[in-house]
Parts: C-alpha cells; structure tokens; sequence
C-alpha cells in the first residue's frame, strides 16, 4: 500500500490518544474496553504532554493525506521501561491498515531515527498473544524479561 513516513507535527500530536487506544491488543472474544480507559494513569505516561520533553518523538504514516498509523517515543515509566536513558515505544495502525508492512516501515524508520539521536537502545513491553511480537523480533527486538502477560523487548541501536 502506497504511504508515507514523516515525522509527526506539533498540530498532529491530538491523534495519540486515538492511535494509543488503538494500539491497546484485545484478544479474540474479548470485547474492548470503553476509550476512556486511556485516561487511566498508566496509560497517559504514553501521551500526556507529548512534545515537551526533549526525548518526545513521534512518526506517522499517511496514504492520500490521511494519517493513518504512528509510532512514538519517549523515556518514560510505562510497561517496558528498562532505564533512564532508554526510550520506549508506542506504536499502532489503524485496522484497516494492517497487514501491508506499513507497521515494520514505521518501526524501522523510528529505529532509524532514535539511531541518528545517539540513543544506544530501545524498549518495549507487549502482550504475549500480540501478533506484533513477530514483527518485533523481525525487526531485531530480543526479549529480555516477561511476566504472565508481557514480554518486555529491546532492540540495541
């Protein structure tokens, strides 16, 4: 599918909520949970205030002017923190989008990035029944810990 990866603008920044609800994984048979489950404070670490800290960066990807994925970082205390110089991700694509490898191009164009910014690593933590998890490991992701739930992955830079 024909897209576009670019760095996401100041003005985009109102669509993490959206895409951060989207990148929440619901297994088959369960029903999703009501979006306001994004205000839950573990959950906000992800958006709130993006774009005033110094290592907030964000990506989208846009076919025919609509934007339709993201990927974004931050260090942050979210799920998959490993330390205070390690940035974790966040990233999510609107279902209609999935599937066309618009997903791996955004992870490596944001592996690209945080490579250039001289970070050494970055984490993330996923749900074990993710269909992602392969995605991540193609990309180079190793896990490094887990819990009943999650794997916790980082990809060294």
């Amino acid at each position: 599918m024909e897209h576009v990866i670019r760095e996401m603008k100041t003005n985009d920044y109102f669509l993490l909520d959206d895409f951060l609800y989207n990148a929440i994984f619901i297994p088959k048979g369960i029903n999703p949970p009501p979006k306001s489950i994004i205000q839950q404070e573990e959950l906000q670490v992800y958006v709130k205030d993006f774009g005033k800290l110094k290592d907030d960066v964000a990506l989208v990807a846009e076919t025919n002017g609509k934007i339709i994925g993201a990927v974004w970082a931050r260090i942050m205390n979210d799920y998959g923190h490993i330390d205070n110089d390690t940035p974790s991700l966040a990233i999510s694509l609107y279902k209609d989008y999935r599937g066309y490898g618009i997903g791996t191009d955004l992870m490596q164009n944001m592996l690209s990035l945080l490579k250039r910014r001289s970070y050494k690593r970055v984490s993330l933590a996923v749900q074990k029944e993710n269909y992602a998890v392969k995605m991540y490991k193609n990309v180079g992701f190793a896990i490094v810990d887990e819990n009943p739930q999650e794997y916790i992955m980082v990809r060294r830079l």
